[in-house]
């Protein structure tokens, strides 16, 4: 039984979905499947980015890890989708790649694979549901499968969110992971790759 290929794909600014990003690669290997880690492109101007101390050190961080490519979505049978919250909304830096896939989505390339999304916003109720909602309205275009969490495992009402997995990040945009994050990126991760399993006959 050959794997299930998965690509998770992120945009991250001061490190947050990028943690989360690694969680859910973790959680996709342990759970059987091929995994491709993928940074999309940074788009806002250089002045931008050293305006923000942690913006700047997760840049430079980051910056030699590999791109994704349309050729990420296409290899894969699911892919996880990353992006803070931006006024309720995809980061631009997302939405960017996601619209250089219109020759793949043209040519049915991305149908009928599974699809699911993580987010993270400085408040509880600063947008992260209408992200989510927002980024499932491409898939849904794709004609791809949305696979959210739902409330599929009784962790999900500790961590509560159906719509995928997201953290507060608090005032000052850094307070941690917990362990009810964790659990939920795994049990998303684990999630996807056992549908998409079951859609190649596999499960």
């Amino acid at each position: 039984m050959s794997d299930v290929k998965l690509s998770v794909i992120y945009y991250s600014a001061t490190g947050t979905i990028h943690k989360m990003a690694e969680r859910l690669t973790e959680a996709g290997k342990q759970a059987g499947a091929e995994v491709r880690l993928r940074q999309v492109d940074e788009l806002a101007p250089e002045e931008a980015i050293a305006s923000n101390a942690a913006w700047s050190q997760h840049f430079d961080d980051t910056k030699d890890e590999p791109k994704a490519t349309a050729d990420d979505v296409v290899w894969a049978d699911a892919v996880l989708f990353g992006t803070p919250t931006r006024y309720g909304n995809v980061a631009s830096q997302l939405k960017q790649f996601l619209d250089t896939l219109g020759p793949q989505w043209q040519q049915g390339l991305l149908a009928d694979k599974v699809y699911a999304g993580f987010t993270a916003s400085q408040t509880a109720h600063g947008g992260q549901e209408s992200t989510l909602l927002t980024l499932y309205n491409v898939i849904i275009h794709f004609g791809g499968l949305v696979v959210p969490p739902g409330y599929t495992d009784p962790l999900k009402f500790t961590d509560g969110n159906p719509y995928g997995v997201s953290h507060v990040t608090g005032p000052d945009n850094d307070a941690p992971l917990t362990d009810a994050e964790y659990a939920a990126l795994d049990h998303m991760a684990r999630r996807v790759v056992r549908i998409a399993g079951r859609l190649r006959g596999e499960g």
